[in-house]
């Protein structure tokens, strides 16, 4: 409600529909839930099954889409940041553990 001719109402947006940011609420959701930092895998699990009611498997799938949108960035830079560093050294781990096990 800024007057501006055109401009959307600042309301919250339905679960999937695209906030003024791009984001989407599940996204911004998402962003948030990792913002927390996790101890243990299990508590994390049980709480992506309570609070999304998603496997871990297919919360792992969004959370890559989500931290690989410029949107995302631009929505938490430090957070994307840190959790794109984090994809990339389990995906180094895992690429050097198979290449060890060819020989």
């Amino acid at each position: 409600m800024d007057g501006t001719p055109g401009s959307s109402t600042p309301a919250e947006p339905a679960s999937d529909s695209s906030s003024p940011a791009g984001l989407s609420a599940r996204d911004r959701s998402i962003l948030a839930f990792e913002r927390q930092g996790w101890q243990h895998a299990g508590a994390k699990e049980q709480a992506i099954r309570a609070e999304f009611a998603l496997s871990a498997a297919r919360y792992y799938q969004l959370l890559g889409a989500v931290i690989d949108s410029p949107l995302a960035l631009a929505h938490d830079p430090m957070l994307v940041k840190r959790l794109q560093r984090m994809r990339d050294a389990r995906s180094q781990a895992r690429e050097s553990r198979s290449l060890q096990s060819t020989d």
